[in-house]
């Protein structure tokens, strides 16, 4: 049983169809593995959307700490000139 298999695998015909073969299953897996960073690239991009949002809430909360009067007497002064 062997030799039949030996000897039809040794066949032009035969080595043509598994070298095409070899051809389209790297082509396969080269689409899938590019299809993959697609996604992951997609991943990423949201990740930095939402990391961006976040960077910008905590930069308008700093500005807003960064306003707020530091005692008393400093809020009735804005109070006073309508600066609040």
């Amino acid at each position: 049983m062997a030799p039949l298999l030996t000897g039809f695998a040794a066949s032009p015909w035969m080595r043509a169809a598994l070298r095409y073969g070899a051809i389209i299953l790297a082509l396969l897996l080269f689409l899938l593995s590019l299809r993959r960073s697609g996604e992951r690239a997609g991943r990423l991009a949201e990740r930095l959307q939402t990391t961006e949002k976040a960077n910008d809430v905590q930069r308008q909360m700093l500005e807003a700490a960064a306003r707020r009067p530091r005692d008393r007497h400093e809020l009735a002064g804005r109070l006073r000139d309508g600066r609040f």
